[in-house]
C-alpha cells in the first residue's frame, strides 16, 4: 500500500529547496509524462480526441474538490478573464468590496470599468464591512502576499444578510485548504499553483442560474453542441456552465488531469495538514531567530517582513522563495519536508 510519502517521492524530483508554490507549483511527474505524450499526438498528427475528453475530466475533477456539480464549472485561461466577465455583469454605479492590497487579478476588471464604486478595506474588516447597497464582494481566500485567509463565514453570512453576491479567488488555496465554492455565488481558481498543472487552465464556479453573467467571451466551445458552433453565431450556447468557457489549452489539461488526479489520491485533508505542519515549523523557528512573519494562523505560506532582500542570496543558495513588497514569502506543499524547513532556518540564521 502507497503511503503519503511513497507517493509523493515517486512524483517530484526538485534539484533545489522549492518553498515558492504561492508562485507556481512543481509539476508531478505523471503530468511531464501526459504534457509529452500530448505534443507527441500533436507532432505526429494523430487524433485529438483524447485530449478534449482531458478537458472534460479536468471540470469533473475540480467540480469534485470544489464541492460542486460539474454543470457549475466554466473553464478559462486566467482568473483575471474570469473577473472580467462578472464585472461586465454588474450595472453602473454598483458597489464592489475588495480587500486592500488583493491580487490583482481578483480586483482589476471593477477598477477599469470606470463607473463602479471599488471600496478597499483591510481584510480583517471586509465582513463587517459590507453593508446596505454592498452589491459584490471580492476576495482571495488566501491573501497571494502573506497567506492571510479570509473569514468566508463570516463574509457568506454578511453578504447575505445585506443582499450581497460574493466572489472568491481559490488560486493560493485550492489544493491545500478546503474549497466550499457552493458557499459562494462565484469563484475562481488556477492551474499553476496549489493545483500542480501546468500555465494556460483556470476555473470558474457559477450558480446554476448563471448569476446574472453574460458569456460576453463565448466562442465555438460554449455552444451547446460545439463542433455544430463553428461557423457564424453560436445557435444555442450550453445550457450548463460551459457556455462560459474559452477555447482550451490542449496540452495543458492532458496535464493537469494527472496533477488533480494525484490530489485526489492524496486528499486535500493530509495534503493540508502536512503543509500546515511545515508552516508552523517555520514560524517556531523563526521566533527562536527573534523574527515575527505576518499573522497568518493556519496557512501554508508564511511571511516575513523585513527580510524580502535576501530573496536573491537564498536563490544563490539553492533555495527559491519570493519578495513580496519587501517580504520574504514562503509556501510549503506537499513535496516539502521538515529537512526543506530547517534548510532555509540555516541559511537565515546566518
Amino acid at each position: 500500500m502507497e503511503t503519503f510519502e511513497s507517493l509523493v517521492g515517486a512524483e517530484f524530483t526538485p534539484k533545489t529547496t522549492y518553498l515558492n508554490t504561492a508562485s507556481n507549483g512543481l509539476l508531478p511527474a505523471r503530468t511531464v509524462a501526459a504534457v509529452h505524450a500530448a505534443a507527441l499526438l500533436r507532432a505526429e498528427g494523430r487524433p485529438l480526441s483524447p485530449l478534449f475528453e482531458d478537458v472534460q475530466a479536468c471540470r469533473a475533477a475540480f467540480a469534485r474538490l470544489a464541492g460542486v456539480p460539474v454543470t457549475r464549472v466554466a473553464l478559462g485561461a486566467s482568473v483575471a478573464a474570469h473577473t472580467g466577465v462578472i464585472a461586465a455583469s454588474l450595472p453602473a454605479g454598483a458597489e464592489v468590496l475588495t480587500a486592500e492590497g488583493d491580487f490583482t487579478s481578483v480586483l482589476n476588471a471593477f477598477h477599469v470599468r470606470g463607473d463602479l464604486k471599488v471600496r478597499a478595506v483591510p481584510l480583517e474588516r471586509i465582513a463587517e464591512s459590507v453593508r446596505p447597497g454592498t452589491a459584490l464582494v471580492a476576495v482571495s481566500a488566501a491573501q497571494s502576499a502573506d497567506g492571510r485567509i479570509a473569514d468566508l463565514t463570516a463574509l457568506r453570512e454578511a453578504a447575505r444578510a445585506h443582499g450581497a453576491r460574493t466572489y472568491v479567488d481559490f488560486s493560493q488555496a485550492a489544493g491545500w485548504l478546503p474549497t466550499d465554492a457552493d458557499a459562494h455565488d462565484f469563484s475562481a481558481a488556477v492551474s499553476f499553483k496549489w493545483l500542480l498543472g501546468p500555465h494556460g487552465a483556470a476555473f470558474l464556479v457559477v450558480p446554476e442560474d448563471f448569476g446574472g453573467l453574460s458569456p460576453i467571451l463565448a466562442g465555438w466551445v460554449a455552444g451547446e453542441q460545439p463542433w455544430d458552433s463553428c461557423y457564424g453565431p453560436v445557435a444555442e450556447l450550453a445550457r450548463s456552465a460551459r457556455r462560459f468557457d474559452l477555447t482550451p489549452a490542449l496540452s495543458t489539461y492532458a496535464g493537469l488531469r494527472r496533477s488533480l488526479e494525484l490530489l485526489e489520491e492524496l486528499g486535500v485533508a493530509a495534503i493540508g495538514a502536512h503543509n500546515r505542519s511545515l508552516a508552523d515549523r517555520f514560524r517556531a523557528g523563526l521566533a527562536a531567530l527573534g523574527r515575527e512573519p505576518v499573522p497568518a494562523p493556519g496557512s501554508a505560506i508564511v511571511s516575513v517582513p523585513g527580510l524580502g532582500h535576501r530573496q536573491p542570496e537564498l536563490a544563490a543558495a539553492g533555495i527559491q522563495v519570493s519578495d513580496r513588497a519587501g517580504h520574504l514569502r514562503t509556501a510549503f506543499h506537499l513535496y516539502n519536508t521538515p529537512a526543506d524547513v530547517d534548510r532555509l532556518l540555516d541559511v537565515l540564521s546566518d
